[in-house]
């Protein structure tokens, strides 16, 4: 199963760790006091894959059941506390760490679905909400409106990583080449996104009542 994978196991624990360092920062500059950092940083890690794994009924939750997916984002959690003003200063950094965490989760996210007997289309969505099920949790707990619900591409570079793993595991290929194109894919398109303020539509005018 790929599942059992080790470089599976590694791509989920960056996702981890970067996810929560995400947020720590965004509870730094909320002012949190350290608890309230590494719960941030450990719901932004988790949040995704806890409920992709209930989702797909694999119950109990990964993140609940083995001890490196809660020393992760407490580690990162603790981290970004202590060196914050370092992570700070770095130009867009919770959005790059953030980019990156939705890279790793939508491509991880889609191979379990698979492997727990989704088909492909289910398959890739629960790889997008994945991604981006981290940065919801973080964002409503943060008292700010998440991320996908505004206008900034967020979930569709997720969908795009997603679809990529799962097309080419129905290939057959090994799984360097299913994760780490997908992966790509998802990363550079959130950081243009970013960095050239790209936009999905949204409504013009009033909105009718």
């Amino acid at each position: 199963m790929v599942v059992d994978s080790p470089l599976l196991l590694v791509f989920e624990l960056v996702g981890i760790f970067v996810f929560a360092i995400s947020g720590g920062l965004v509870a730094v500059r909320k002012q949190l006091d350290v608890f309230g950092v590494v719960v941030l940083a450990g719901a932004t890690g988790l949040g995704g894959g806890f409920l992709r794994d209930v989702l797909i009924g694999a119950t109990p939750p990964t993140a609940l059941a083995e001890w490196p997916y809660l020393l992760v984002p407490l580690v990162a959690g603790l981290t970004t506390f202590v060196f914050h003003p370092t992570l700070g200063r770095l130009e867009r950094v919770v959005s790059i760490f953030d980019a990156a965490g939705v890279a790793l989760f939508c491509v991880t996210g889609a191979l379990k679905a698979l492997d727990y007997g989704l088909g492909p289309v289910p398959a890739a969505l629960m790889g997008m909400l994945t991604g981006i099920g981290g940065g919801i949790v973080r964002d409503l707990l943060a008292s700010r409106v998440p991320v996908i619900f505004s206008s900034e591409l967020y979930a569709t570079p997720a969908l795009a990583g997603a679809a990529w793993a799962v097309l080419a595991h129905e290939q057959g290929w090994s799984l360097a080449v299913i994760a780490l194109p997908g992966m790509l894919v998802c990363f550079v398109w959130r950081v243009l996104a970013i960095t050239r303020n790209w936009r999905a539509p949204i409504a013009k005018g009033p909105a009718s009542v």
